[in-house]
């Protein structure tokens, strides 16, 4: 290149001088012929033989070799640049290597390598020019894996965020995962992701309010392994974080996988562009997309409206922080007071309950019903409910509607409408659960008026290529109208539904979800379809017997989640006991086991089985055929509850 530039220095004035001799000839031949200098001379320059034709050749040769020099001058520029550019590419690489090469060599995995732990990969340089993406860390249940320890870098991996995927499934709770693994059954090749807000990955909630609290462990919180009611040990997450690969591995996986982003919200959808937009800006597109966001703990407002000393002091009790937290607070304090009378406030004041055998904790829980669970059970049922969780420890107010909180002394003041006053350090608010419909609006999706939630047709299909499940769904149920259920079960038929679906199915939903709770290891009961105690009931009892426990049940079913040992197989011919049924023991003081009845125009639209376990294919058939029948006492034959 400088060679180029020299000779053109050396050249440039001789080419100036021959063409200031063309432009002197041109005139001399051009005037005396009287033409006009603009055409004539034109010709001598270029072809004419006389007149300085060979200070002519010399101009071309000279325009020739600058045009030569030129050309070279820009191949070696052009190529220069390529070379520099690869240089680059080249150092930016040796980057990534050399930084792996100088990273301590102590393990991060403290465990046996079955469960690897998430890579962490070095940030990218600021002259890339992708743009940044979001840090992603498929969070492990803490039994499984261990903390970095000091010296290892923990700066947060940058991983690449897929930008599109098949199967995009929102919410990382259960519903998504039964959606998972029914999309990668019907197609074994699919590749789904799951984005969640939580930092953990798929777990079920039910031992949170059930067996956690009565394990013997002291370091349960960590480990998040509890025994189940049959004895047998168990994580609370659905699979080790060896089961699901890394987001950024989901394009490239050969045979597809199941990958979770853990702590990234979707905050936007577009449903014509099918794609969503996350809480970093990322966006990821997709082919079906399934809605399972779950909902958020209700408040009572004069909880909100009593200030942050007060919101301080309480729980709204759903996810795993909430119970690493409220076991902590349990443990250094004096009372406890759980506002609700549903299944979570029951279940919590049961556990709670019996640790205060333990320690001096007051356990109190309050309800504007009668009777513990006075939604859900007769009056008759509920009020020998009420009486088992008071001989658990607990301190039962019926009939309390808050009126105000306050917080004075380092004590909260809970003051009701009637008049009575508790004094507590700690609340637990139990009220309910609000269908978390935040992209309702982003992606014009009709939320239901009466129950809440995303409204989707019988099939779970809120719009095209968009499903719902979940306590998020309002549904329609083929058999008992719209509807939209807060259960696990729920969230496993209608995520495994939904799932179907996503991949053709196009099932209508009308397999009926069952619910469970139990008041500590030995009362509990099952239910399926709409058991409201404001509906006819009928109850049919008989004497229980060491086998009539959950604790009995889990035993035989080898799970302690016992919606998982059900089957979609549906009772077709029942065996009915050949023991005669005694008459309608509904106002029995004593009530052992038995099957409450709940009518709706005469016809059976929802089954309690109290403290009678795997027996939910014939409650689900009764409900599936919506028949009258004349005497309900043969209907409870079904169920053997008379045999020994």
């Amino acid at each position: 290149m400088l060679k180029c530039r020299n000779v053109w220095k050396k050249l440039a004035p001789l080419a100036r001088a021959s063409s200031t001799v063309c432009r002197q000839n041109v005139r001399r031949a051009g005037l005396p012929n009287g033409r006009i200098p603009a055409r004539v001379p034109v010709a001598h320059m270029s072809t004419g033989p006389t007149g300085g034709g060979g200070e002519n050749h010399l101009y071309v040769l000279l325009v020739g070799a600058a045009c030569l020099g030129g050309g070279i001058y820009a191949y070696q520029t052009i190529k220069g640049d390529q070379q520099r550019y690869q240089d680059r590419i080249n150092e930016i690489s040796s980057r990534s290597q050399k930084a792996a090469t100088e990273e301590p060599t102590t393990p991060i995995q403290s465990e046996p390598p079955a469960v690897p732990e998430p890579e962490t990969q070095a940030a990218p340089s600021p002259e890339e020019p992708s743009p940044p993406v979001p840090d992603v860390e498929l969070a492990a249940a803490p039994s499984e894996t261990a903390e970095p320890p000091p010296g290892v870098d923990s700066t947060p991996a940058s991983l690449k965020v897929p930008s599109h995927t098949p199967y995009l499934l929102i919410g990382g709770g259960t519903a998504s995962f039964a959606a998972a693994r029914s999309i990668r059954a019907r197609d074994p090749g699919a590749k789904v992701l799951i984005v969640t807000d939580e930092p953990d990955l798929p777990y079920m909630r039910p031992p949170l309010s059930k067996e956690l609290w009565f394990s013997d462990d002291p370091s349960v919180t960590e480990t998040l392994r509890f025994k189940q009611w049959n004895g047998k040990e168990r994580s609370i997450y659905f699979q080790p974080a060896s089961f699901y690969i890394n987001p950024e591995e989901l394009d490239s996986a050969e045979n597809g996988g199941v990958a979770v982003l853990t702590g990234k919200k979707v905050v936007q959808m577009d449903v014509r562009g099918n794609k969503v937009k996350l809480d970093d800006e990322t966006e990821i597109s997709y082919d079906k997309c399934l809605i399972a966001t779950g909902g958020v703990p209700r408040n009572l407002q004069v909880i909100e409206r009593a200030g942050e000393e007060v919101t301080q002091k309480t729980t709204l009790f759903r996810k795993i922080d909430d119970f690493k937290s409220l076991d902590k607070v349990t443990r250094n304090i004096k009372s406890i007071t759980i506002i609700g009378g549903g299944f979570l406030g029951s279940e919590l004041a049961c556990a709670l309950g019996r640790r205060s055998h333990e320690s001096d904790l007051e356990v109190i829980q309050m309800y504007p019903e009668k009777g513990n669970m006075g939604k859900v059970l007769p009056e008759y049922l509920s009020n020998w409910t009420t009486e088992k969780v008071k001989r658990e420890g607990v301190k039962v107010i019926t009939e309390a509607l808050v009126k105000s909180v306050t917080c004075k002394d380092d004590k909260l003041e809970i003051q009701l409408k009637d008049g009575r006053l508790v004094k507590t350090d700690h609340i637990v608010a139990a009220v309910g659960l609000e269908p978390n419909v935040d992209l309702a609006k982003s992606a014009g999706l009709e939320v239901d008026s009466d129950f809440g939630g995303y409204r989707v047709n019988a099939e779970l299909q809120a719009r095209s290529n968009i499903w719902v499940a979940g306590d998020a769904a309002c549904f329609y149920d083929i058999r008992l109208g719209r509807r939209r259920v807060e259960h696990h079960d729920h969230a496993v038929v209608s995520g495994r539904l939904a799932g179907e679906n996503m991949t053709g199915a196009n099932k209508p939903y009308w397999h009926q979800s069952m619910f469970w709770s139990d008041l500590g290891p030995d009362v509990g009961y099952e239910a399926i379809g709409i058991v409201d105690s404001s509906l006819p009931t009928v109850g049919v009892f008989a004497k229980a017997t060491a086998k009539d426990t959950p604790k009995a049940a889990t035993e035989q079913s080898g799970t302690g989640i016992r919606s998982e040992s059900e089957t979609e197989d549906t009772a077709t011919s029942p065996v009915a006991s050949s023991t005669p049924a005694p008459a309608m023991e509904q106002h029995k003081d004593d009530y052992g086991k038995g099957v409450i009845f709940y009518l709706r125009d005469k016809v059976v639209v929802g089954i309690i089985l109290w403290n009678v376990f795997n027996r939910m294919p014939i409650a689900r058939k009764i409900i599936k055929d919506g028949e009258e029948h004349a005497d309900l006492n043969e209907v409870a034959k079904l169920f053997n509850i008379h045999e020994d």
